[in-house]
């Protein structure tokens, strides 16, 4: 052991001097290949940072090669920056191929920086959800149908990425689907996991339409094991609904030229079932408790004298009270009416009993 330790401490301290030094420097490659290495040691980290690292040192040995063959006319110094040369190549070429077999084709990857992006979705996150439709891009060509009222199950989820489809329900026009809404937001919405359903609407393409597609039974699995994903399709198809919601919004006008506003806690009273089976008594009472005033002046009274100025104002004259009815008759003919009524409380949209009269 002392023996071992004693020819250590004479390598290190008392090793051979140099007999004579080189007056002349190393020539150009050389210095060029200490350079490259030292770019090479400062990458960074992450994909991007191996690139950069990789492709330094491997310059930096490739220098070194040239610099053992032509100058230092070394063997051992041109096979060790061979090696290392190769190795670093190699990685890089390894690099390349990763990221080709990461990279998404052309309509996944506008469809990330286009919905998902804005909302900080990490790509890894990203690609899970286009695993679970198996990354298939599905086409409509123009007047094919999506889903047919009453005849097509609810068993996917579809998010269109270009066209136009139209939603109609026995024949009448409800609203568009327009490139990166879902089509089915209200169907998938209306039923548990467990239960089965069929379209009460009918998808029509107008244009030539290409969209992806979630299995129910696969992308259920995918929100159950995932509660970030969960949280995000909660909040993608919540938004879609009040779009169509809002869209539908314009279609609902009474005869009598007002617009009923969607956001207001009193339209389904206005295009409830209520609205239109009620009788006159109800309405009677339900006027005269929001108009008071109004009840009184509508009062029968025998002519009198007119009272002074100063005692009591005139009474208003009468004036014909609108009737209420006509829009709710209206709406519950329209099936507009039971689409946004299920859209807003998460039901199968039922369809209509009545002609639509707009």
């Amino acid at each position: 052991m002392s023996a071992n330790s004693s020819t250590m401490s004479q390598l290190i301290w008392q090793g051979p001097a140099c007999v004579g030094w080189k007056r002349d420097l190393e020539g150009a490659v050389y210095h060029l290949a200490n350079c490259f290495l030292l770019l090479g040691f400062m990458g960074g980290s992450g994909v991007y940072g191996c690139f950069y690292l990789f492709g330094f040192l491997g310059t930096g040995y490739v220098c070194c090669v040239m610099w053992g063959w032509l100058d230092a006319c070394g063997l051992d110094l041109i096979l060790w920056s061979f090696l290392l040369a190769t190795a670093c190549l190699l990685q890089l070429a390894y690099l390349i191929h990763r990221l080709r077999r990461r990279a998404l084709p052309e309509e996944f990857d506008v469809l990330y920086k286009t919905l998902y992006l804005p909302l900080q979705v990490p790509l890894q996150v990203y690609k899970e959800i286009v695993h679970c439709c198996e990354e298939q891009v599905l086409t409509l060509a123009t007047e094919q149908t999506y889903a047919v009222e009453g005849e097509t199950p609810i068993n996917r989820l579809s998010l269109l990425l270009s066209g136009r489809v139209r939603v109609s329900q026995d024949g009448q026009f409800l609203h568009y689907i327009f490139p990166y809404q879902f089509m089915d937001s209200p169907e998938w919405e209306s039923l548990q996991p467990s239960e089965e359903g069929v379209f009460q609407v009918t998808l029509t393409a107008e244009t030539p339409c290409s969209y992806i597609s979630w299995p129910r039974k696969s992308l259920h699995l995918l929100l159950t094991k995932e509660r970030y994903i969960s949280q995000l399709f909660s909040a993608l198809l919540g938004y879609d609904i009040s779009e169509k919601l809002y869209a539908l919004n314009d279609k609902l006008f009474a005869k009598f030229g007002l617009r009923f506003d969607i956001r207001l806690p009193s339209l389904y009273h206005v295009l409830g079932p209520a609205a239109s089976d009620t009788g006159p008594e109800s309405e009677k009472d339900d006027e005269e408790a929001r108009e008071p005033a109004l009840r009184t002046s509508t009062q029968q009274t025998p002519p009198c004298s007119p009272l002074p100025m100063a005692t009591s104002p005139p009474a208003p004259p009468s004036r014909a009270r609108l009737s209420r009815p006509d829009s709710g008759i209206l709406a519950s003919r329209t099936p507009l009416h039971s689409y946004s009524q299920a859209m807003s409380r998460g039901q199968a949209p039922l369809a209509p009993t009545h002609t639509p009269e707009l």
